[in-house]
């Protein structure tokens, strides 16, 4: 029972994290890389560092929680992050190239594989017996779903005119799209290499008292920390190519608060996937196979919901019989991967 409700509240978080693209249609007057660095604020530093807060034990502080062990943790993390932010960036593209649905599912399946596996190849498990060979099975059943809605995808875009995919999607562009996302779901893996390297920062504030349900956020802030110096530096760089700097004074301050609050509200809908996997992990017997796959249980939900924002957005109208019930058939497979290790 335990495991449904943390795999419940992962699922809560999923579903704000694929939610939090909606928002972008909503902010007038800006470039995307205007929009993506300032939702970037809010989702990688003010929302993260607000959840970091809460696993600082009473009488120490973040500082103190962060360099325990020397730093290095938090410096790997770092690093881990510097690398996600890569995919953070070309994950924001795919969207663009893709849309919501096809987007998410390519990237994030990709991402899925390798933030799962990765982390249980280097401590040391044997992927072809017992709870290896479980989690390899999952995984598999996993991107099983995933490679199912990617053919959907494929179905839909054989059969719309460019000006059908124009409509749906502005800058539909399927070759160039595939390669974007194949790419940021690699690099994306790299957050739960980072939040693998920050376990010692986890593992101190437990010591020291902090509640299990948020002692993996520290290493969640050091690692968006990574991630926004990417980010960051790429953005700013496209505003000075772009000429765009001037998107942050040009507009109206009805413009600019209407902006901000849409920004806000992509930031914490896109954190509250960590912060939900924080708090839903707790609920999971530590070195279980339910533990290590968590990483795919969020990434599969983030796939499903994504789907779902994809239909509600009607980018999968017009779309046939057959398209749709591969849809329906890949998000079954997905939903099923996501509790079949606690049945």
């Amino acid at each position: 029972m335990n495991s449904i409700l943390g795999i419940l509240i992962i699922a809560i978080g999923s579903f704000g994290q694929s939610s939090s693209y909606v928002p972008i249609n909503k902010v007038k007057n800006w470039s995307w890389e205007s929009f993506w660095l300032t939702q970037g604020v809010f989702a990688w530093l003010v929302f993260p560092f607000l959840g970091a807060l809460l696993a600082v034990p009473a009488g120490h502080t973040l500082g103190g929680l962060l360099s325990s062990g020397g730093g290095v943790a938090a410096l790997k993390a770092v690093g881990f992050g510097v690398l996600w932010g890569v995919g953070g960036l070309t994950f924001g593209l795919s969207m663009r190239y893709l849309g919501i649905a096809m987007g998410q599912s390519v990237a994030l399946g990709t991402c899925s594989a390798f933030g799962t596996m990765i982390p249980a190849i280097m401590a040391g498990t044997d992927l072809f017996h017992g709870k290896g060979l479980l989690l390899l099975v999952s995984v598999c059943v996993a991107l099983a779903g995933i490679a199912t809605i990617g053919y959907a995808g494929s179905l839909r875009a054989k059969n719309m005119t460019e000006e059908q995919k124009r409509a749906a999607i502005k800058d539909f562009a399927l070759g160039k799209g595939l390669l974007v996302a194949l790419l940021a779901g690699v690099m994306s893996a790299c957050f739960n290499l980072g939040l693998e390297a920050g376990k010692p920062i986890a593992q101190a504030a437990e010591t020291l008292g902090a509640s299990s349900l948020f002692s993996t956020l520290p290493a969640t802030f050091m690692v968006t920390i990574g991630g926004f110096i990417t980010n960051a530096a790429y953005c700013l760089f496209q505003n000075y190519k772009n000429k765009s700097f001037g998107d942050y004074s040009r507009v109206t301050r009805k413009v600019m608060t209407n902006n901000l609050l849409f920004c806000a509200l992509a930031g914490i809908l896109w954190y509250s996937q960590f912060f939900g996997l924080s708090v839903g992990k707790s609920f999971f017997e530590p070195g279980s196979v339910i533990m290590i796959f968590s990483w795919s249980i969020l990434m599969s939900l983030n796939v499903t919901f994504s789907n779902v924002w994809g239909i509600i957005l009607k980018e999968w109208k017009g779309v046939g019989k057959t398209t749709m019930t591969v849809l329906i058939i890949g998000l079954a497979i997905l939903i099923f991967s996501t509790f079949m290790i606690n049945f």
